[in-house]
């Protein structure tokens, strides 16, 4: 199959300055709409991918996301928000970006044309053949993605990788390639918009459906997450009235000793048993 970059391609909609506010708006939304459904339609994929993660990690073994501009920076925020949510070590989940942490608000100029600093970055974080690596491209074409990618192949550590682009060469390069088609732009190239939005979903999926099958959700509730506002004290206080039928005060008391919803769930079952 000849590659082609639909992610490149011309916008359907053209004269994007003579519309109105209301029309432009319209029309993203639209373009929007067909996310889900190109997602869909790569849930066999996401699926090989994330039972390949769920297995890693509960071997032991940690999940690294490596990307460039905006895919880079939506990998950092799916793992920055594993600990606070799961309750799950800063390290388990390590998202790269090229150009490094600076990258994350300001683009680092030329950062993902090396096709050598990708791997380079991963060795940085030892990483090894107990761990899996996820590349994030929309293009499908980023060096710095790519190169890593090779290299962990060549090593033996796993790879999969998110890909807006069929047929691209990174998703050529990964073990477990994921490739949700999202077809042009609305504004023509910027893969920031229905690209970014199938990633984060994607992302979304994979490193949720792994902690649940790490056993970080009990129920549909978040019991291990990190009690680091009071937005999140009174959930979890919520959480152990409902779980334990007791009273707020109760529930109150357990959590400013226990600082956690399982813990102090499991704490009040084996005094009370």
């Amino acid at each position: 199959m000849e590659f082609t970059k639909t992610t490149e391609a011309a916008s359907q909609y053209d004269h994007l300055e003579q519309m109105s506010v209301s029309d432009l708006l319209k029309h993203i939304n639209t373009e929007d709409k067909t996310v889900p459904t190109a997602v869909e339609r790569a849930l066999p994929q996401i699926i090989r991918l994330t039972e390949v993660v769920s297995q890693k990690l509960k071997a032991g073994g940690r999940l690294f996301y490596i990307g460039a501009g905006t895919s880079g920076r939506l990998g950092i925020v799916d793992a920055s928000e594993c600990p606070p949510t799961f309750g799950v070590s800063h390290e388990l989940v390590i998202g790269l970006i090229a150009g490094g942490d600076q990258a994350i608000r300001k683009a680092v100029e030329f950062a993902e044309d090396s096709h050598a600093q990708g791997w380079a970055d991963l060795q940085a974080h030892a990483v090894s053949k107990n761990d899996v690596v996820i590349g994030i491209a929309a293009s499908g074409t980023t060096p710095y993605v790519i190169g890593a990618l090779e290299k962990c192949n060549k090593e033996g550590i796993v790879t999969g990788c998110i890909t807006c682009n069929e047929g691209s060469p990174l998703a050529v390069t990964a073990s477990y390639p994921v490739v949700v088609v999202v077809g042009p732009e609305f504004v023509t190239g910027s893969s920031r918009m229905k690209a970014g939005t199938a990633q984060k979903l994607v992302l979304n999926m994979i490193s949720t459906a792994a902690m649940i099958q790490l056993g970080r959700v009990k129920g549909n509730k978040m019991v291990d997450m990190q009690l680091s506002n009071n937005k999140l004290v009174d959930r979890g206080t919520k959480m152990v009235m409902q779980e334990l039928d007791i009273s707020e005060k109760e529930a109150q008391q357990l959590l400013n000793i226990h600082k956690n919803v399982r813990s102090a769930i499991q704490a009040y079952r084996n005094e009370t048993h």
